[in-house]
């Protein structure tokens, strides 16, 4: 009876790190999203004269914005959305991880 618990307790575990896992599948897949989009912006700024007018859509509205605080701004994104996917790519591959061991020891268990 106590190993019908225990294999209920690791067959919920498994079932909420496979959900977890596809949470941050998703997560990692939004920030891969969001820096294609800052590395294009980059690539378009680099394109641009050191004189071209460059404008900030803020709530309704476009504010002028200065060639080198908008570099750097995409720059500081870039950085930070690279940083996120580096820790979400951590927690994939230990949930991963987590869920091999899991299995495994629900097959032994169920085996014997």
């Amino acid at each position: 009876m106590a190993s019908q618990v225990n294999l209920e307790q690791l067959s919920q575990q498994y079932t909420k790190l496979q959900s977890d896992l596809s949470d941050l599948v998703r997560a990692r897949q939004k920030l891969e999203t969001q820096f294609q989009e800052n590395k294009i912006v980059k690539e378009e700024f680099d394109r641009l004269d050191d004189d071209a007018k460059i404008y900030k859509l803020v709530g309704p509205v476009l504010l002028p914005q200065d060639n080198s605080e908008a570099n750097l701004n995409v720059d500081k994104r870039i950085e930070f959305i690279t940083g996120d996917i580096a820790r979400v790519e951590e927690k994939i591959q230990q949930h991963q991880k987590d869920l091999e061991n899991i299995q495994s020891i629900l097959v032994n268990a169920q085996t014997a």
